[in-house]
């Protein structure tokens, strides 16, 4: 799915997916369902008990009866009351408790998949579009599991038992209520055909509202420098006046809505009322028959009308669900062995039996993120084990998009990448300093890792001393709404990160970028002793990373244009070394 700005929306799962994963998940409740249904019906039934009573307190009133008699049918009332209370709110309360352990499986199992969603479909969607499932769209089934599975199911339940015992009053006062039913279920399709699609069209206009609100947020600072605040400002008031308008659309419909289950209610219960007349006078059933035959269906009222408004919340909370379940689905179609996995090719060439496989091979590679306009093309690429290869070339020259799927953060549309020597790990300019205690950030990337262990990455990452004059040292609270660290320490940070989780091949993607320039030098010389012993590859930003590196790789227009060594590209013509000459003319000298 596609909207009109250009995103390709995550996926929706279909009705009958969403179901077959409901009876996955019902599947470990089913015990404790069953009970509370079996507490439900019982609750139900002892409700039922009191238009029966009422009426036989008419028919005992108008035969001049004991007041005796009537204080008892009185008492039966309160013990049916009671009865009600105890044993319905006891089967909510389980009812209740197996939908949250149902919703906790669901949002685990989301949660899981999000965390897996391949990084560039993610991108296409936009930031809106997954936000909003994991806000809203949790939030409808949340709301839909604790209130509306429990009414839903007590109000069927009175409904099928209360006609049940119209049923046994005298079956004409069964068939005089049934007048409601034609009405109704003509509302209830006709409110459905139309509520589907109205919700669904609600989900993606919020999910645009709040990708153009995040994206508008994020970029406040370019947006003010480039005065294109009143641009941005209509566009998001446009996305949410969209969203208003399709909200006010669904108030519109609940009320034609319930207009039409009134006209079923008045019906029916003029049908009752006027059955029960007919038959008092022809002494086929008393007066207090009548009064409970009436009584039974004026308490339908309030079932019905609550089993028929839960549809509205069922609309909202499948609409929720078929999108959560399609988020589910895509990452598992996602987990089948990418390109760049870590079996070695079959038919590989080899050196010869002692030869070790090269850490990362790039064969053919091609990729376009649209097909008219290719970003790389015919890439062959042989990376050793502990080989730390410089990747360098103008902007847009396509560093970061090789440097992405190297990582596996993006598949190759031609050719392969393969990394034999198994994970990889990929930091750029832009880290991320997640909420929390720092040294949960710095475990992140191993969960078991010491606090000895932590130290000795923060003193290999030169960012010990500093760490240790926070207020509360590796505890100190940091990221969104904790303390603030610079550029320069969260990129010590995510070094720290790397060292902890000791990948084989680690991808740098200009990291030391945003540091400024003593900050540069602090994050080169950290970045060297985090890369020790890994194959790397760096997307040099300072040439000076060039030069360090064994090898240097020279991208132009998508293509390899030059490999070799610092001294080697720069003793002869070339696009190396007319870039290290208009670098170092910038730079001063010693």
């Amino acid at each position: 799915m596609s909207d009109l700005s250009g995103q390709v929306l995550l996926p929706v799962a279909t009705g009958r997916r969403t179901l077959a994963e409901l009876r996955r998940l019902l599947r470990p409740q089913r015990g404790r369902m069953t009970v509370a249904l079996a507490l439900l019906v019982a609750g139900t039934v002892a409700g039922l008990v009191t238009p029966p009573l009422l009426g036989r307190i008419v028919d005992l009133a108008s035969s001049g009866a004991s007041t005796g008699a009537i204080v008892l049918i009185g008492a039966g009332l309160v013990a049916g009351a009671l009865g009600e209370a105890i044993l319905a709110g006891w089967g909510v309360a389980l009812l209740a408790q197996g939908a949250e352990s149902m919703l906790a499986s669901l949002r685990e199992r989301f949660v899981g998949s999000a965390l897996r969603l391949p990084l560039e479909q993610v991108e296409r969607a936009g930031a809106g579009d997954l936000t909003s499932r994991v806000t809203n769209d949790v939030a409808a089934i949340a709301e839909a599991a604790r209130s509306a599975l429990p009414e839903f199911s007590r109000a069927i339940l009175t409904i099928g038992l209360t006609l049940a015992g119209m049923a046994v009053l005298d079956w004409r006062f069964l068939i005089a209520a049934l007048i409601a039913v034609p009405v109704q279920v003509y509302t209830v399709r006709w409110y459905t055909r139309r509520a589907g699609p109205l919700y669904a069209s609600q989900r993606v206009a919020v999910a645009a509202q709040q990708h153009h609100l995040l994206a508008t947020i994020d970029g406040a600072r370019t947006i003010r420098a480039f005065r294109i605040a009143d641009e941005h400002r209509a566009r998001v008031a446009a996305k949410s006046q969209e969203a208003v308008d399709l909200l006010l659309r669904g108030v519109a419909l609940q009320t034609r809505f319930y207009a039409r289950l009134h006209v079923a209610e008045f019906a029916g219960l003029a049908a009752v009322l006027s059955t029960g007349f007919f038959l008092v006078r022809a002494d086929a059933v008393s007066i207090g028959t009548a009064t409970a035959a009436a009584l039974y269906f004026h308490g339908l009222f309030n079932p019905i009308n609550v089993a028929l408004a839960l549809v509205d919340d069922a609309q909202v909370a499948a609409s929720g669900l078929n999108r959560l379940v399609g988020v589910a689905d895509l990452a598992d179609s996602a987990t089948a062995p990418p390109a760049n996995s870590a079996a070695a090719p079959t038919g590989a060439p080899q050196a010869g039996p002692a030869a070790a496989p090269p850490a990362v091979l790039v064969s053919g590679l091609g990729f376009s993120y649209r097909e008219d306009r290719p970003v790389l093309s015919d890439i062959d690429l042989t990376i050793a084990p502990g080989e730390r290869v410089a990747v360098v070339g103008s902007t847009g020259a396509g560093k970061t998009t090789l440097a992405k799927l190297i990582a596996g953060v993006h598949q190759p549309t031609a050719g392969s990448v393969r990394v034999p020597a198994g994970e990889v790990v990929l930091i750029t300019q832009e880290v991320h300093v997640f909420a929390g205690p720092l040294a949960d950030d710095l475990r992140l990337a191993r969960p078991a890792a010491t606090d000895d262990e932590v130290r000795a990455a923060l003193t290999a990452v030169d960012a010990l001393t500093w760490v240790d004059q926070l207020p509360e040292g590796m505890s100190t609270e940091v990221g969104s709404g904790g303390h603030t660290v610079t550029a320069a320490q969260a990129q010590q940070l995510a070094f720290a990160r790397l060292i902890l989780a000791d990948p084989p091949v680690a991808i740098l993607d200009e990291a030391t970028a945003e540091a400024g320039s003593a900050g540069a030098r602090l994050l080169e010389r950290v970045a060297a002793t985090a890369l020790s012993g890994r194959t790397a590859v760096i997307v040099a930003h300072r040439l000076t990373q060039a030069a360090a590196a064994d090898r240097i790789v020279v991208l132009d227009a998508g293509r390899i244009v030059e490999q070799g060594t610092h001294q080697e590209l720069t003793a002869r013509p070339g696009p190396y070394a007319t870039l290290w000459q208009a670098w170092s003319d910038q730079r001063p000298q010693p």
